[in-house]
């Protein structure tokens, strides 16, 4: 039995990066390279004191999954219109799914898992909540 790509992280090693957005940080979970680029998995977490600011957007992906791990965040969903979600909320986000984020807690951080690793992201001109 092969053991290629098994990963393991835990808290007490975790590093958290800028990335996509400036007010959010980013803790790779090891998932890209573990399975050569069709998933990614990180922690994401607000940054203290950081502005804020969403546009309409979308990403380029086969699947996304956002899981609440702590405090709250809101977003506006085409098709949906705002959803809140809190600690313990989850949402699967279909490819394509225009979308922005409204707000969120101080203390928000989230579990996201993504296919593909390297997805695109595009802002758009609305979200269209009808």
């Amino acid at each position: 039995m092969s053991t290629t790509g098994f990963v393991a992280t835990h808290a007490r090693d975790a590093v958290f990066e800028r990335g996509l957005r400036s007010f959010f940080e980013y803790r790779d979970l090891g998932f890209r390279q573990a399975t050569d680029g069709r998933v990614v998995a990180h922690v994401i977490r607000a940054v203290p004191g950081a502005g804020f600011a969403s546009q309409p957007h979308l990403h380029e992906t086969q699947f996304q999954l956002v899981y609440v791990l702590k405090g709250w965040i809101e977003f506006e969903y085409q098709g949906q219109g705002v959803v809140r979600l809190e600690a313990g909320s989850c949402v699967h986000q279909p490819p394509g799914i225009r979308h922005r984020e409204l707000g969120h807690s101080d203390d928000v951080e989230l579990l996201e898992i993504v296919m593909p690793a390297d997805f695109a992201t595009r802002e758009v001109t609305a979200v269209d909540a009808a």
